[in-house]
């Protein structure tokens, strides 16, 4: 088989690395991929939102199977530009890829399918939002309706601050036309888990609990990011709690998509909070999570390729997925002032000393080549992932690694996979 993977971070290199072991694959390519993907694949100049060029090289390259990394594609509908020319693609159409796209959808989603979740609000209008946080009172979220690279989250801790939020949304200010809509919510406490399922529309198979870290600093401080790391398994997800996240939130989301005549085939993210036995849903992704997909994907034993093909075909039933008994924890290593603006351009010291140490792999997320030297070019720069016979071991390696690996202005939490070791 030749298999494209679209997208170009960390999610993807993961996606690539797990793909080019299958014995079913011959040739990968990786679109637009970087420097860590060109390792594994033939990376393609080509963005992730251009649709046409995209199709027309998968086309012309006979490729067999296309696996859609992030979520801006999905959301533009590439599924069902391939489907409709006979190609083969892994991945959620433009319809039901719409409960990312939209936090209103799927917070009305889960209201009219009885899926657990925090009581809210959908605005356009100023006034009407700051009644209703006055009304609801602090802490409170603040959330844009759409595609926000996983930033579009205020946790307010004042009216005040809410209130400033929301007229910075609403504005346009921040997150553009994806703030142009926003969702007010109550706040949940509890311990976040990431939920993640494959499915074919009727047939889902859950994948290992996960767990991601989404503020920028130590003990969960600073704003929130696309993701500072993850580990897997994620302890507080015991089997009581899975079954109840199954029947819950998957099953009746899943049931619900196809009652509206969104039929939802591939990956489907559930981002929980658990609090006393309990769950609530915060959001549905339409793929998988970054970083969370690294640490997954290590301890996944199966090759991932019939799986995704099964589902590019309409049909899991029968198949089934397999686990390492290890755990795994990525810890992202950022570029300096990241989530806001950050340096570009740094060289990146110690990457062949990390890769040196057993059961770690390092997966590029923003780098860039220049003038021989592997620099940084993005917010999140790699995702240092390590395999552990417990998450005390696997921090523990990952965090030997991550000490070889430097460059101006480098951050990073340290408290990667603490929570677990509370629950163990």
């Amino acid at each position: 088989m030749k298999v494209l993977v679209i997208g170009g971070g960390g999610r993807e290199h993961a996606l690539v690395w797990k793909i080019a072991q299958s014995p079913l694959v011959e040739k990968v390519f990786c679109a637009p991929g970087n420097p860590g993907t060109a390792q594994l694949a033939e990376n393609i100049a080509i963005g992730v939102e251009q649709l046409d060029k995209l199709l027309a090289f998968a086309y012309e390259n006979k490729i067999d199977l296309t696996v859609v990394g992030p979520e801006q594609p999905l959301s533009l509908g590439i599924v069902d530009l391939f489907e409709s020319h006979g190609l083969k693609v892994f991945g959620p159409s433009q319809k039901a890829a719409f409960i990312e796209g939209s936090k209103a959808f799927s917070k009305d989603l889960m209201q009219k399918y009885n899926v657990p979740t925090a009581a809210y609000g959908v605005f356009t209008d100023q006034s009407e939002a700051e009644a209703f946080i006055n009304r609801t009172g602090a802490p409170i979220v603040v959330k844009a309706d759409g595609l926000a690279a996983g930033k579009g989250v205020i946790i307010a801790q004042t009216c005040r601050e809410a209130i400033a939020a929301v007229r910075d949304m609403l504005s346009g200010n921040a997150f553009g036309k994806a703030g142009s809509r926003v969702v007010i919510e109550e706040f949940l406490s509890g311990e976040e888990a990431s939920f993640l399922v494959i499915t074919d529309g009727k047939n889902i198979i859950p994948l290992a609990s996960a767990q991601d870290h989404k503020a920028v600093f130590d003990n969960d401080q600073g704003p929130n990011t696309g993701g500072m790391g993850a580990y897997s398994p994620a302890p507080v997800v015991t089997p009581d709690i899975h079954e109840k996240a199954m029947q819950q939130v998957i099953r009746p989301t899943v049931d619900g998509m196809a009652a509206e005549g969104r039929p939802y085939r591939g990956v489907l993210y559930a981002g929980l909070m658990i609090k006393d036995g309990q769950i609530k849903t915060l959001e549905f992704n339409a793929r998988f999570g970054d970083p969370e997909c690294q640490p997954l994907l290590m301890r996944m034993k199966s090759d991932i390729v019939p799986v995704l093909a099964a589902v590019a075909n309409g049909d899991l039933a029968g198949i089934d997925l397999e686990w390492h008994d290890k755990a795994a924890v990525c810890v992202v290593m950022a570029s300096e002032g990241y989530p806001g603006d950050y340096r570009k351009g740094d060289i990146i010291a110690g990457l062949n000393d990390a890769a040196q140490i057993n059961d770690v792999y390092v997966f590029h997320a923003g780098t860039a080549h220049k003038d021989g030297n592997c620099v940084t070019s993005g917010g999140r720069v790699l995702g240092v992932t390590a395999l552990g016979g417990s998450v005390q071991d696997s921090i523990a390696t990952a965090y030997r690694a991550v000490d070889r690996i430097s460059w101006k202005g480098v951050q990073f939490r340290t408290d990667i996979g603490k929570k677990a070791l509370g629950r163990i």
